[in-house]
């Protein structure tokens, strides 16, 4: 099984890295703190690339039990941890949060978790064909 999603998840990374270096002077004129954004992104790759293989050894096991565990597991310490990130920089940056900042942070979060779940159906639907192939044998 080939499994290119570390190499989807760096393309992003660099992806949207570059965009935020593009824009980085119309972001700051809007008032959007630009490193937050950079450590934001790197922060998400990071997860994104742990819930993912915690995710994938949960589409493999042959418990159901195990398989709940491991994707929801993956999916609150996801939401957990970017809410503690955003709620750190809220406090830290009390009197100058900016909510563009929040919103943009919260693409990336949609953004990488899409990309987690499509890599996530394509592992499933070839574990079910490859089940299927089984019983037509």
């Amino acid at each position: 099984m080939s499994d290119r999603f570390y190499f989807r998840v760096i393309g992003l990374f660099i992806l949207l890295n570059a965009t935020l270096l593009g824009l980085k002077a119309w972001l700051l004129d809007n008032g959007v703190h630009h490193n937050v954004l950079l450590f934001g992104n790197l922060a998400l790759a990071g997860l994104s690339a742990f819930t993912y293989n915690m995710s994938r050894k949960g589409v493999q096991a042959e418990s159901n039990s195990v398989f709940m565990l491991r994707v929801y597991g993956a999916m609150i310490s996801r939401m957990m941890l970017c809410l503690a990130g955003i709620t750190i920089y809220a406090v830290v940056n009390r009197a100058h949060t900016s909510r563009i900042t929040i919103f943009i942070l919260m693409g990336f979060y949609a953004v990488y978790a899409i990309c987690e779940n499509i890599s996530l159906q394509k592992i499933t639907r070839q574990r079910n064909q490859g089940a299927v192939n089984q019983e037509a044998l």
